[in-house]
């Protein structure tokens, strides 16, 4: 295990490190980023509907999402709310004309879900068990993470900047160490090893990648439990960051992890105003390069 959990990250650091100019290329690659992530995610629901005892795990994974996702959410919620304490932000007030995106956002967050559950019913009612789908995923993240790599290196963005951005930085730090602690104090409850927990713990929001890289090293079953604990983060940070935003920025912004960069950002931007917007930045950034890289180390320790 640990030369694959390993071998992932390659990629990563491969595309991190080419630059590119071409606009049209980036485009290409934006795409075929958008086309990977839901061609693995249908992966993992086909790896899920072939299941034996397929009604019997999904009961098993619902309780495990729920113990997960309850034990990061007070976690986080007190890791970033004593970073608000010791660093306080202060806010703009919330532009009202960008409600109206609002409902628009919290479909797209069900797409996903839409690619797994696809998945997972054309491999339980038709498709017959399939030769090669754990190697075609595994190829399939590679790229994935390739292309990635390109995207973070290539996104306009200054890497002294983001990594100078005491706010971003030091909600990126409290949401990833409260979520290893969180990630402790569930241990007991999902009776994994310690290494495997924290990899759970640490997809900080991206189930595109986290669902993936989990199923690729632990089956398909924990695969759904990761992707499905960081889409209702996803999900609950849509529903609060209007709510607490401009009394506790931090814990908004903090709590989206690594979407707060991408998918989270119009709504932190809209309800907290444009002093949110490079704060939250460079604390998705953060995330997002340092998600992969703690999954995959955790997951060699196996």
């Amino acid at each position: 295990m640990l030369t694959g959990a390993l071998l992932i990250l390659v990629p990563l650091f491969v595309g991190f490190a080419i630059a590119l100019e071409n606009r049209k290329t980036m485009t290409v690659i934006h795409h075929s980023v958008d086309g990977l992530v839901y061609f693995i995610l249908g992966l993992l629901g086909l790896g899920l509907g072939q299941m034996e005892g397929l009604w019997q795990q999904l009961g098993g994974m619902a309780v495990q999402v729920l113990v997960l996702t309850s034990g990061l959410l007070a976690a986080n919620m007190a890791g970033l709310w004593l970073w608000h304490r010791w660093q306080p932000m202060a806010v703009e007030q919330p532009d009202v004309t960008g409600k109206a995106s609002y409902h628009r956002l919290f479909l797209a967050a069900l797409k996903p879900l839409a690619a797994v559950v696809v998945g997972l019913l054309l491999g339980y009612f038709l498709l017959p068990e399939l030769p090669l789908v754990d190697e075609v995923a595994t190829w399939a993240l590679m790229l994935l993470l390739f292309l990635i790599g390109l995207q973070l290196r290539n996104a306009g963005l200054s890497l002294r900047h983001l990594l100078l951005n005491r706010q971003g930085m030091g909600i990126a730090l409290s949401m990833a160490l409260s979520s290893l602690v969180g990630g402790v104090l569930v241990m007991p409850l999902l009776a994994l090893p310690w290494h495997d927990t924290l990899a759970l713990a640490s997809g900080f929001g991206w189930y595109s990648l986290s669902g993936i890289v989990v199923g690729d090293a632990l089956g398909p079953t924990w695969g759904g439990v990761a992707f499905l604990n960081d889409m209702l983060r996803e999900i609950i940070a849509l529903a609060i960051i209007p709510l607490i935003i401009s009394q506790r920025p931090a814990m908004a912004i903090g709590y989206g992890g690594a979407t707060a960069m991408d998918f989270t950002l119009p709504i932190i931007r809209s309800s907290g105003g444009l002093t949110c917007v490079p704060v939250a930045i460079a604390s998705g950034f953060v995330l997002s390069f340092i998600s992969p890289v703690l999954m995959g180390l955790f997951l060699s320790l196996g």
